[in-house]
């Protein structure tokens, strides 16, 4: 990682590029508000989460995997605004003289053309325009499929398992982390030993369902769901097998990249016809890996 990583508090005023938003899945559109800019203000917490609880939705992604997406963008520093009550309520006036002129010396602005900031959100691109200590860059709405790319839709393509939707709008694979943690070894038992991690209920995951991902870059067969098969009565788990990968990974952190959905999630008559099934999607998703070419 060679992106810097400041609270807004310490930030150093010097003349910057600074591309301004949520950016939760950091997706086509938001990479084309960052363009060029080598410095980019967001949000610790998702706005909404203090605005208004009851509509604050599930990140795309976790800080971490924000930052590192926007550092393999080439931003230099990631400026990071503790979001607060107090800070909800500073006037949108305030935020540009405050945050953008005094406290970061911006010389460039670069935001979407839905952008809103300030108290009530009474801030947009034009209040922006009418400042002459910047430029502003306002950024057209993107559409990926006939559709407006946004986080609202991304959220949803994941939640209905539809991975390489999603990943059109994102210009890259869906990601979850998490650590991992012990299951009931069944998959051991049956010849296919997973990492299991339990999923955030902050975060989106996707759909119930058999997946072809990349699991700390390695070809894996993803499941996802309660293993109706064997009736454990255990809440939705997230089990990776790593093909050709047989290493103890409990407690370490494991980044899953998913490529595409193979299937739902179904209960079976007999073990005997699963473990088939697990075959067929581990050399399923072995090919669908192998033939995989970045965006």
């Amino acid at each position: 990682m060679t992106i810097a990583v400041t609270k807004l508090p310490e930030a150093e005023p010097r003349k910057r590029h600074v591309a301004i938003g949520t950016f939760d899945g950091v997706h086509v559109g938001h990479q084309a508000v960052i363009d060029d800019a080598d410095t980019v203000l967001t949000f610790d917490r998702h706005p909404l989460e203090i605005l208004h609880p009851p509509a604050a939705p599930k990140l795309i992604m976790p800080f971490k995997v924000k930052r590192d997406v926007i550092d393999g963008l080439g931003v230099d520093e990631l400026v990071v605004i503790p979001f607060h009550k107090e800070f909800s309520e500073i006037p949108a006036e305030g935020f540009v003289e405050q945050v953008l002129v005094e406290r970061l010396g911006a010389k460039e602005v670069s935001v979407g053309e839905n952008f809103r900031f300030g108290a009530q959100a009474k801030g947009d691109p034009k209040m922006l325009e009418g400042r002459s200590e910047f430029t502003t860059r306002v950024v057209p709405l993107i559409e990926v499929d006939g559709e407006t790319v946004s986080s609202t839709r991304i959220r949803a393509l994941v939640a209905a398992g539809e991975i390489e939707e999603a990943r059109r709008c994102l210009g890259a694979p869906f990601m979850l982390e998490g650590i991992v943690v012990e299951g009931d070894k069944r998959g051991r038992e049956l010849g296919f030993p997973t990492a299991n991690l339990i999923p955030d209920v902050d975060l989106v995951s996707p759909g119930h369902g058999v997946y072809a991902a990349f699991a700390n870059g390695l070809p894996s067969a993803v499941n996802i769901g309660v293993r109706p098969t064997f009736e454990s009565g255990r809440g939705v788990l997230i089990e990776a097998y790593l093909i050709d990968h047989d290493e103890d990974l409990y407690g370490q952190n494991l980044r899953i990249a998913f490529v595409s959905r193979l299937r739902g999630e179904r209960r079976f008559p007999s073990v005997e016809e699963l473990v088939a099934q697990m075959h067929r999607d581990v050399e399923e998703a072995r090919d669908v890996c192998a033939s995989f070419q970045p965006s």
